[in-house]
């Protein structure tokens, strides 16, 4: 019987995310661990990276200081990757508070050793309308007032894209230090138009309380503070769906405006088709506890459902886990399998026998986004593997921490009920364990974790499967370490919290290297 050259023999290929090929030191739980260089710890740490927030091995401030120290070293040596990194991670990895960072700090190193390009990159990274108010909250912050001209640069032609009467009415609150006001004064964008010309002096009007009549050329303004007077005297009109709409009125304002008298179905099923796709998506509980009628939930399901709203949204697969749990509503439930699904068509189908190994230990019980998330990291594992597990031809579907467990795979089980079907666990991290219990020869292996392995002795976890056969980690942590090497012949780690780099399996299993995802 063949043992090397079968239908899935491996060759030796190269992936982006490279480690040394002897162990540096250790992981948090005392694993020999792997360091990467300079831009693959970076990459791993972005695409995870929830900025002024700690982790279970990390607090906030040890991980903040790492990434900044990462991101000046890499934008110095080179620029041209920084740049490229900064905009996908925008677009592609859907981090929005690690591109804007990475994209200020990179600028300040820049600068600072007389690099060009950093106006670019800071451009690049605002792609929301109250995102140049965050980047020089985040610039004084950290540097003061003093501003090099080529971040404000990067910022003022961020606002001429991003600021428009709607943005204006969406994001220009007394709750932000940095008021759009604020921003147009401190960075001086000449407008594109005569409208906008007219938009930026009513914003820097507003933000001083000076009293002045609304430009006649601004009439989404005019019509949102007309219907804010009318609401004040009857909340009623705020159930006119072209006059919410014209007023650019958001939901929340409108909410606030209505007050106990209107009829909240009533509320909503106005309010619906003015709404964005987040917005609909966070608001599936409301929408049930009001009583929304059939007819409109359908419409807002179809919507949640379009791939290309999906595509669009550019929500994280988690998100959709979470508005499962928030509504367990069978309204809801097939618009959020498939809009999951959607979000997750990057996953590769995968021949042969694939073993997935979905870390559910303590370290991996911490909030994606945040203390108040719901959300967890071993929440985001569990959404990956089942959707690999779904995916291939013959899974072997295994959660583990301390111990280790499969979970079953039922033919047509849908994606959600399967994501719901792994235990609550929390223990340990016994990785190398797990793959020599549960390795059986499959074709491949994929293990979902946040890499801080437990003590193997001097080997790393993959040792218990041969070295022709294939071993993809899908990092979810971020940490300086890892649990086995990585680059180069059958060991690759990829990460983040979105498919993007999925792509790089059927890639590397089809004899050719894999690059960075942009």
């Amino acid at each position: 019987m063949a043992k090397f050259n079968t239908r899935f023999a491996f060759v030796a290929r190269r992936s982006p995310v490279v480690t040394g090929s002897a162990p540096a030191g250790l992981t948090h739980e005392g694993a020999p661990g792997f360091a990467r260089d300079a831009k693959s710890e970076l990459f791993l740490l972005a695409v995870a990276m929830m900025v002024s927030e700690g982790t279970f091995y990390e607090d906030a401030a040890t991980r903040d200081a790492r990434y900044e120290a990462l991101v000046t070293r890499v934008a110095v040596e080179d620029p041209q990757w920084m740049a490229r990194f900064v905009r996908w991670l925008r677009d592609g990895a859907n981090m929005r508070s690690a591109s804007l960072v990475a994209a200020l700090q990179a600028a300040k190193a820049m600068v600072d050793h007389g690099v060009s390009g950093s106006r670019q990159i800071v451009d690049s990274a605002l792609q929301r309308a109250d995102e140049p108010g965050e980047a020089l909250a985040w610039w004084s912050g950290r540097y003061g007032r003093a501003i090099p001209k080529p971040v404000k640069r990067g910022i003022a032609d961020a606002v001429r894209r991003l600021y428009t009467p709607f943005a204006l009415l969406r994001y220009d609150t007394a709750t932000k230090g940095f008021r759009f006001g604020d921003v147009l004064e401190l960075t001086h964008p000449a407008p594109v138009s005569p409208e906008q010309g007219d938009l930026f002096a009513w914003a820097i009007t507003r933000r001083h309380d000076r009293s002045q009549e609304i430009p006649a050329s601004l009439p989404m303004v005019v019509a949102n503070a007309e219907l804010r007077r009318a609401a004040a005297e009857n909340p009623r009109v705020l159930l006119d769906v072209d006059a919410l709409r014209a007023a650019g009125m958001t939901w929340e304002d409108a909410l606030s405006l209505a007050g106990p008298t209107v009829n909240r179905a009533a509320l909503w099923t106005a309010l619906i088709p003015t709404m964005g796709y987040m917005a609909l998506l966070r608001n599936l509980r409301g929408f049930d506890e009001a009583g929304v009628p059939d007819e409109v939930a359908a419409t807002v399901a179809q919507r949640l459902a379009d791939p290309e709203q999906v595509a669009k949204s550019r929500q994280f697969p988690f998100r959709f886990l979470a508005a499962y749990r928030a509504t367990r509503s069978v309204r809801w439930a097939s618009a959020l399998e498939q809009a999951l699904n959607a979000s997750l068509s990057a996953v590769p189908r995968l021949p042969g026998r694939t073993l997935i190994l979905v870390d559910l230990s303590g370290s991996m019980d911490v909030p994606v986004t945040g203390a108040r998330s719901r959300m967890s990291r071993a929440d985001a594992a569990k959404v990956f593997g089942a959707a690999l597990a779904l995916r291939a031809e013959k899974p072997t579907l295994v959660w583990f921490d301390t111990d280790s467990g499969a979970v079953r795979v039922p033919r047509g089980i849908a994606l959600l009920k399967l994501i719901e079907s792994f235990p609550r666990r929390g223990g340990g991290t016994n990785t190398a364990e797990a793959v020599r219990r549960w390795y059986d020869r499959h074709d491949r292996v994929v293990i979902v974790t946040d890499e801080q392995a437990h003590d193997n002795g001097d080997r790393d976890v993959t040792a218990g499967v041969p070295r022709h056969v294939p071993v993809y980690t899908w990092n979810l942590g971020g940490y300086r370490l890892g649990h086995a090497p990585s680059g180069l012949g059958t060991r690759h780690t990829f990460g983040g919290l979105t498919d993007a780099a999925f792509q790089a399996i059927p890639l590397l299993e089809r004899r050719r290297d894999a690059d960075w995802p942009f």
